[in-house]
């Protein structure tokens, strides 16, 4: 860990550089695996299932007698655990339901929007250090609740070709339509193109490495929409003299177990919090069983005095953090002000960890700083919104002339023609 104290703003920009992900360098590996998938459909994803997950399978979709076995191999207490989860995610999602009102905006004038659920989605949960089935849970209960009608989820298998059974149990919980055993690259182009077992899909969904970012890069050029840009997850603790360093350490290290590259970031006004931090790490840290990964991790992190709390929200308006905690003594009077952030943690009782699992938001959030232009993954991001409009007489016979006038103006005598011939049948 970085301790900084009392930087000039011209060092900010530095100060606030995520851990490098250059995707570009991928995009010729990444592309000749896509193409080759495109190609060749499951002959190719079973070949890359061998080469890069060590799986040698006879076929991609998990059939029902694996999903019984799996539920069969999940305790009482872990499905308990998904069913809230997914029981607080359901009633959050479900709160953010389009109602589309019709508007008259003038006379004889009615428009209106219809929320329409996008037909086919593909999530995508990684593989790795640990079995998100978190993830499922953040993607298809949303994607049920919006309508889709067809829900993809690729994930890739172990080396005797098995997936984690909470994943499977998750999976069947939320409503997912069809299971693959599929990862990285592979799975990404055959959700974007399809193949003779996995649907082609109109947006993808899910986490992923490096690969997979650039996978999710290049397929959404043209061919297929997806969540949003993603790199490694990353959170801010805001913090003042009242906060409790046992917590900012705790909330710390949750984010550097995440992998090598994740960030985890201390912005505070108190030099002694700062420095009571450090120490509760070290303590903490010696007793994580990811405490490699952890260490590697906090590389990557900085622990930030700053002068006041004007300076500490302006530089987290500036991080623009995919997780923010707000660790101060006013702490709802300071939300008000952040104006870049995917999701914000509020008082020193609400660690990340809820929103990673079961308070009910969205965990699928934007990192590396597009926090200031994308929103996280919601019901809306499984919606697409139609427009109508309908006009009567009274409506054509008052907007037509405004019609006409501008199309004439911008030299579309076609465009002025339509409304004029209808003008014409009134009189």
């Amino acid at each position: 860990m970085k301790l900084i104290k009392y930087p000039s703003k011209e060092q900010w920009p530095e100060l606030l550089k995520r851990p490098a992900l250059n995707t570009e360098n991928l995009f010729d590996t990444v592309r000749t695996i896509i193409d080759k998938v495109r190609a060749e459909g499951d002959k190719a994803v079973l070949e890359y299932e061998a080469t890069f997950d060590k799986a040698i399978l006879s076929a991609l979709a998990v059939t029902p007698e694996e999903i019984k076995e799996a539920e069969d191999k999940v305790s009482n207490e872990l499905k308990a655990a998904i069913s809230l989860a997914k029981q607080n995610i359901e009633t959050f999602h479900a709160s953010q339901r389009f109602v589309g009102k019709k508007v008259e905006t003038m006379n004889g004038v009615t428009c209106w929007q219809k929320a329409v659920g996008i037909e086919k989605v593909g999530l995508y949960i990684p593989g790795g250090t640990a079995p998100l089935f978190s993830t499922v849970l953040m993607l298809a209960v949303p994607a049920k609740i919006a309508g889709c009608k067809e829900i993809v989820l690729c994930t890739p298998p172990d080396k005797n070709g098995n997936i984690h059974p909470a994943i499977l149990f998750a999976a069947q919980l939320a409503g997912v339509s069809k299971i693959f055993k599929a990862g990285g690259v592979q799975a990404i182009a055959a959700m974007a193109y399809g193949t003779e077992s996995i649907s082609k899909v109109y947006k993808i969904f899910g986490p992923g490495n490096q690969y997979v970012t650039a996978a999710k890069q290049l397929v959404s050029l043209r061919d297929v929409a997806i969540d949003m840009p993603a790199g490694p997850s990353e959170v801010e603790v805001l913090a003042d003299a009242s906060a409790n360093p046992i917590f900012v350490a705790a909330d710390l290290l949750s984010q550097a177990e995440h992998g090598v590259d994740s960030q985890a970031m201390l912005i505070t006004t108190s030099e002694k919090l700062q420095a009571e931090v450090v120490t509760e790490v070290e303590r903490q840290l010696a007793k994580l069983p990811r405490r490699e990964i952890a260490e590697k991790s906090l590389e990557n992190s900085k622990l930030i005095l700053v002068r006041d709390l004007e300076e500490a929200l302006e530089l987290t308006n500036a991080y623009a953090p995919e997780h923010l905690i707000i660790e101060t003594e006013n702490y709802l009077e300071v939300a008000e002000r952040i104006t870049n952030a995917g999701s914000v943690f509020l008082g020193s009782l609400t660690p990340e960890s809820a929103g990673d699992y079961a308070s009910g938001t969205n965990h699928t959030l934007p990192t590396n700083g597009y926090a200031k232009a994308y929103s996280g993954v919601s019901l809306d991001s499984f919606i697409r919104k139609i427009t109508f409009q309908e006009i009567v007489s009274e409506g054509i016979q008052a907007i037509g002339p405004a019609i006409e006038e501008m199309a004439a103006n911008e030299h579309l005598d076609a465009h002025k023609n339509a409304v004029t011939v209808r003008l014409d049948s009134l009189k």
